[in-house]
C-alpha cells in the first residue's frame, strides 16, 4: 500500500469562463511526491491519487503548479457541497497516489 499524505491547506479559487477549486499541497510534501511517483505522471504531468476529506473520498488527479513549486487537488462542487466547504475554509484532506 503506498503512503497516504495528510495536509490541511486554504481553498485556492481560479475564475475565467469557469471558475475552478483547488487545494495546493505543501511544498515539501509536493517535492517528495513527485521524486517518489513522477515517473508514474498522466497526461498534463497529473498523478492519479485517491482523497478523503471528513466523510467523502473519490478518486481524482493532483496537477503540477510549476509557478508556486505543488500539486494542485482540484475540488469538485459534489464535495465541497457535501463536506459543507467555503471559498475561504481551509480544509484537511488525506490523499493516496493510485
Amino acid at each position: 500500500m503506498k503512503k497516504p499524505y495528510t495536509f490541511s491547506s486554504t481553498i485556492v479559487v481560479y475564475g475565467g469562463v469557469a471558475t475552478w477549486r483547488f487545494l495546493g499541497l505543501p511544498t515539501k510534501m509536493a517535492k517528495e511526491i513527485k521524486e517518489t511517483y513522477g515517473k508514474q505522471a498522466r497526461g498534463w504531468r497529473s498523478l492519479p491519487v485517491t482523497v478523503t476529506i471528513g466523510a467523502t473520498t473519490w478518486d481524482t488527479s493532483i496537477f503540477p503548479d510549476n509557478k508556486a513549486g505543488t500539486y494542485l487537488l482540484p475540488l469538485k462542487a459534489s464535495v465541497r457541497k457535501a463536506e459543507a466547504i467555503t471559498d475561504k475554509d481551509t480544509v484537511s484532506c488525506t490523499i493516496s497516489i493510485r
